[in-house]
């Protein structure tokens, strides 16, 4: 069978795409139901079902459920990784920097919680693959942060990069809370209080220069 074969389900039926368009779609029903059900409960045929496709078109794309998921973590990680690095590059006030990498966080749970879930709440994390995919992440976006700590500070690389370990932990962990615990404070308000916070530490040291 192609891939542009007309397919069975309620999305794809009779329906022709390209290669991308289809792998994109084929993403979306992945992502509906690894977030409802958790990777382990998830199958193959259900994610199927949801795109409105064969199994056989889906395995075309997806050798198997584990390179699914992957593939679905490797998007979404990289969406993180550039808004806290358009978020550094956007402006010299380091006070603001600060409060635009908190805000990447916020943005990317208020823009897509699901995405959020996958890639901080996975049942997943101790698969091997899973693992370094979002240990990379939070390397990436550490790496940018402890990049301008360490050209405005003066700190050592190692010096900042453990600060910007620690800006990123509390920019996840409290975005966490704010999405499971369904919004408590408006988004802006929680941006404004966690910032603030770690302005207050990461402000005390001097700018060199």
């Amino acid at each position: 069978m192609s891939d542009s074969a007309a397919l069975s389900g309620p999305r794809g039926r009779g329906v022709r795409l390209p290669r991308l368009a289809r792998r994109k779609q084929l993403l979306g029903a992945a992502q509906e139901v690894f977030v409802s059900q958790g990777y382990h409960a998830a199958a193959m045929d259900e994610i199927a079902d949801r795109a409105g496709v064969s199994k056989p078109v889906l395995y075309q794309h997806f050798p198997g459920k584990l390179e699914l998921y992957v593939a679905l973590l490797d998007q979404h990680h990289d969406q993180l990784v550039e808004q806290v690095r358009q978020g550094l590059a956007s402006t010299t006030d380091n006070k603001q920097r600060v409060r635009n990498t908190i805000a990447a966080y916020y943005d990317f749970v208020a823009r897509d919680g699901e995405a959020f879930r996958l890639v901080f709440e996975s049942d997943l994390r101790n698969e091997p693959l899973v693992a370094e995919r979002v240990e990379k992440t939070l390397h990436l976006c550490a790496d940018a942060v402890a990049a301008t700590i360490a050209a405005d500070t003066g700190l050592s690389a190692d010096e900042a990069h453990l600060m910007s370990v620690a800006l990123g932990g509390l920019a996840e962990v409290s975005a966490r809370y704010w999405l499971t615990n369904d919004h408590p404070v408006p988004r802006e308000r929680a941006i404004e209080l966690i910032a603030g916070l770690a302005w207050r530490g990461i402000g005390g040291f001097p700018r060199t220069g």
